[in-house]
């Protein structure tokens, strides 16, 4: 089964610290300003998911949501949430740690889009 959503051994290993500090966690990425574009990762319930946001899946047991209007442009790709060296959204968890979360992508293939249609 293909994912809309994964997470390098990198970025998973940084969820399993995170999680113990901030208990369970959640994805967003906006496309909006001030690095909104990133994806942001907020203990959960610190997030308020609106009408407008998709859920992409999960990675490391953490639902990754995505503004419907990014979605949009992302739908034939899948995201690999990556973690590197650096400081990103000011108010995403991992900033502390001196790191940052950022999207990656690859187009699907035509079987992947065609099972992702029939999903």
């Amino acid at each position: 089964m293909v994912n809309r959503v994964e997470a390098t051994p990198a970025t998973l290993a940084l969820l399993d610290r995170l999680k113990q500090k901030h208990g369970p966690l959640l994805f967003h990425q906006s496309g909006g300003c001030c690095d909104g574009s990133s994806p942001m990762c907020f203990p959960q319930g610190e997030f308020l998911v609106g009408d407008h946001d998709v859920l992409l899946g999960e990675i490391g047991g953490c639902p990754f949501y995505i503004h419907e209007k990014q979605y949009d442009y992302w739908k034939h790709t899948q995201l690999i949430i990556d973690v590197v060296d650096g400081r990103g959204g000011m108010f995403s968890v991992e900033g502390v740690e001196g790191k940052r979360f950022l999207s990656r992508s690859r187009v699907f293939t035509d079987e992947e889009r065609a099972e992702l249609q029939q999903s």
